[in-house]
C-alpha cells in the first residue's frame, strides 16, 4: 500500500478520537494509563492507607472500605480509595 509518514503513525490515526474539532464535548470518562491498576488487593489498600493488612479486612467486615467481590476475590477499588481518602482529608 503507501508509505508510513514519517512520525509513525499511519493516515488513519486521530488524536481527538473522531469527535470534530471545535465541536461542545460532553465529560469524556477517565484516561487509563497502560498498566494502571483499577483495584488492589485489601492488603494493598491497607498498606497505601497506612494501615495493617488485618485492620484494613476489618474495615471490610465493617463496611468502611468500599469493596468489590469477584468470586472469592475482595478488591478495593483505586476510585473509591481515593474518594474515602478525599472525603476525609476535607473534613480534618
Amino acid at each position: 500500500m503507501g508509505s508510513m509518514p514519517s512520525n509513525g503513525r499511519s493516515q488513519h490515526d486521530e488524536s481527538h478520537c473522531g469527535a470534530p474539532v471545535g465541536a461542545a464535548s460532553s465529560p469524556s470518562p477517565p484516561v487509563i494509563a497502560t498498566g494502571e491498576r483499577l483495584v488492589f488487593t485489601v492488603a494493598e489498600a491497607g498498606a497505601l492507607l497506612g494501615v495493617s493488612r488485618a485492620f484494613a479486612y476489618e474495615l471490610v467486615a465493617r463496611g468502611e472500605l468500599p469493596v468489590i467481590r469477584l468470586g472469592r476475590r475482595i478488591l478495593v477499588p483505586k476510585a473509591a480509595l481515593l474518594q474515602m481518602v478525599d472525603a476525609a482529608s476535607r473534613i480534618s
